[in-house]
């Protein structure tokens, strides 16, 4: 298993090629704000760990394992933003609070937490209804 920086990196690098077809060193320092040699160093293990494969100078392409991964990454992070979000967190605290628990979460978590979304996707009642117990909101009644 990857650990957690193992992760930031396998996710960064997916979402850079979805977007922009490569990921260079030097794009993935600038999108995680870390050395580029950091980034050299995490490529050289993740490609170790059969992840990615990496060529100095010329590059690198994801496993399927790394493209599987990275998928997976970017949906776990997608889902805990929505799920925030549908519980009404505050907009503004959302990717940070997403970044402090994504790695500390199992897949048994995520999986039931998709469902909780997918519930409430599925009935808008029931979100309206929590939407109501909003403690932030004001008291409307008199």
């Amino acid at each position: 298993m990857p650990t957690p920086s193992m992760e930031d990196y396998i996710e960064k690098i997916y979402s850079l090629i979805e977007t922009k077809g490569y990921a260079r060193v030097s794009d993935i320092a600038d999108e995680l704000f870390v050395h580029p040699s950091s980034v050299t160093k995490m490529v050289q293990k993740l490609d170790k760990d059969e992840y990615l494969i990496y060529e100095k100078y010329r590059g690198l392409i994801l496993t399927p394992k790394g493209t599987q991964m990275g998928k997976r990454l970017l949906e776990r992070h997608a889902l805990l933003e929505s799920f925030l979000s549908i519980i009404g967190v505050d907009p503004s605290h959302i990717y940070h609070d997403v970044e402090g628990i994504e790695h500390h979460l199992s897949w048994n978590s995520i999986d039931r937490i998709g469902d909780v979304v997918q519930f409430f996707e599925n009935h808008p009642d029931a979100l309206k209804t929590l939407k109501e117990m909003d403690p932030t909101k004001p008291d409307t009644k008199e």
